[in-house]
């Protein structure tokens, strides 16, 4: 009989440290975590926080309607245009290389801006704001995605990542009112040359340089990028002429007709090069095709609400730029509460009964909303007696953010769904273009709505003329949603397949 082993010697038990994410101690993660969030915060942050100082820039630059449109189109359209060839240059030139090149850009052009004495630098400055945007919000997701590598840790990243971005989104208003109301509309684009100075600092000490792919930048697709990007400010601009110049004028329609084959060229583009900024194939996909075209009405309707109200706040309420920016913060709340709630709801309930009820809740409040130009013309408003604003804003207001909120996360989540994971960057890159893409063209459209209403109705009643134009576009802006509400309907029910 064999004589029984002696036991081995147990190995020692290792005490668990804190977790790590890519091999990087604890100290350099949440460096980099900060990092991220803080630049995603600056870049989403500018989307809205002229809209307040709106008024203070037209009096001081003298600017007209299109002017003030263009101060916020140049910057989404920018920043729309190469959002998916940013996204690509962080993975073809490096993270860091990105980063640093997209708050430097970002950073020149905020200080450029606030120093302007003009409406024509000021609009290129927000352009350019917008280019270095496209690159580093895709760089602070891939910075994001590669340091953070265990599951438990990038979940929580990116749900910090999440709640940043939505707060940038949501605060705007309120920050760009306190700016305007006590510092000047210039420090709107000064607050950021501080806080991309210390990006660039805190960058250069704690994001690891990485190897760039080799001939990186001969593989972006450039001419896809410069004709999508052409284009879309082509329309955007045969938009705005229109009402300036008349719908019938040659310059009106030459816009049209460019901006039309310029998109044509981008198709023909894609179709042929090596690597597109779009791969046509993907598109095919009922799924994603359906849920980018629900963001391009969800993004129309969004994005002119907020500017039609921060005008209507103030040139018809009679608010300060402090008084309008907190007359925003129900419908920042409502924002939050919305995504809260569909983050908790979508694994049982999957996007689509999310996206039709968030789109529904929204469309009726932006049809009470377009009531505005009915009665809703008294004086005051928050900060400023409040009758007129908690009569004719508030609820419907909320109601509208809230439909927004609840509707945001679901609907990336059914442009993502059954994605290869080489392929999700991708597939959140279309989502977020088509929601500035939107964005543009909806504010184009329903501005010119509003002006040409206020225009046609001259009763004298200056706020009354206003407040009926306002009104008259948030009652389009209301049919962009439901329309999302209805097209939601074609997205594959059922709950979202765990991974």
């Amino acid at each position: 009989m064999r004589a029984a082993d002696p036991p081995s010697p147990r190995p020692a038990i290792r005490r668990a440290g804190p977790a790590t994410a890519g091999g990087r101690p604890p100290r350099a993660t949440t460096a980099i975590l900060v990092i991220a969030c803080t630049a995603q915060f600056m870049v989403i942050l500018d989307v809205s926080i002229v809209n307040v100082a709106l008024p203070a820039i037209r009096t001081e630059l003298h600017l007209g309607t299109a002017g003030q449109q263009w101060i916020v189109n140049a910057y989404t359209l920018g920043f729309a245009g190469l959002l998916l060839l940013g996204g690509r240059a962080a993975d073809l030139v490096g993270t860091r290389r990105a980063f640093l090149a997209g708050v430097t850009a970002f950073t020149l052009a905020s200080l450029v801006g606030g120093l302007a004495s003009g409406g024509p630098l000021l609009i290129a400055a927000r352009a350019v704001q917008g280019v270095g945007g496209a690159v580093l919000a895709p760089a602070t997701l891939t910075l994001i995605m590669r340091t953070f590598t265990e599951p438990a840790a990038r979940t929580r990243a990116m749900g910090a990542w999440s709640a940043v971005m939505a707060a940038g989104g949501a605060v705007g208003g309120v920050i760009g009112g306190v700016l305007t109301e006590y510092a000047g509309w210039r420090w709107v684009l000064f607050v950021n040359v501080p806080i991309g100075a210390g990006l660039l600092a805190a960058a250069l000490a704690s994001v690891p340089a990485a190897a760039s792919a080799p001939a990186g930048l001969r593989r972006l697709d450039l001419p896809g990028a410069v004709t999508v990007t052409a284009g879309l400010t082509a329309l955007v601009h045969g938009t705005i002429a229109g009402e300036t110049h008349g719908w019938g004028a040659p310059h009106v329609w030459g816009s049209f007709a460019a901006g039309v084959l310029l998109l044509a060229a981008f198709v023909a583009i894609e179709a042929r090069v090596a690597h597109p900024l779009v791969p046509l194939a993907i598109l095919r996909r009922r799924t994603l095709a359906t849920a980018n075209l629900l963001v391009l009405g969800m993004g129309a309707a969004a994005f002119a609400m907020w500017f039609l109200l921060s005008l209507y706040f103030q040139q018809v309420l009679g608010q300060s730029a402090l008084g309008a920016g907190l007359s925003f913060l129900p419908g920042s709340l409502a924002i939050v509460v919305g995504a809260q709630v569909s983050t908790r709801l979508i694994a049982r309930t999957g996007p689509r009964p999310l996206i039709v009820t968030g789109m529904t809740i929204s469309t009726a409040g932006l049809l009470w909303l377009s009531r505005i130009g009915d009665g809703g013309t008294g004086g005051g408003g928050a900060g400023g007696g409040g009758g007129a604003y908690v009569s004719a804003v508030l609820v419907p207001f909320f109601l509208a953010t809230l439909g927004a909120g609840l509707s945001l996360m679901p609907v990336t989540a059914a442009a993502t769904s059954g994605t290869a994971p080489a392929e999700a960057g991708l597939a959140s890159g279309l989502v977020n273009s088509s929601r500035q893409i939107g964005g543009a063209l909806g504010l184009a459209a329903l501005a010119t709505v509003a002006a040409h209403t206020t225009a046609a109705r001259a009763t004298g009643n200056t706020a009354g003329d206003l407040a009926a134009g306002y009104g008259r576009a948030l009652l389009i802006a209301s049919a962009f949603t439901a329309c999302a509400a209805l097209g939601a309907l074609a997205l594959p029910g059922g709950r979202r397949k765990s991974t």
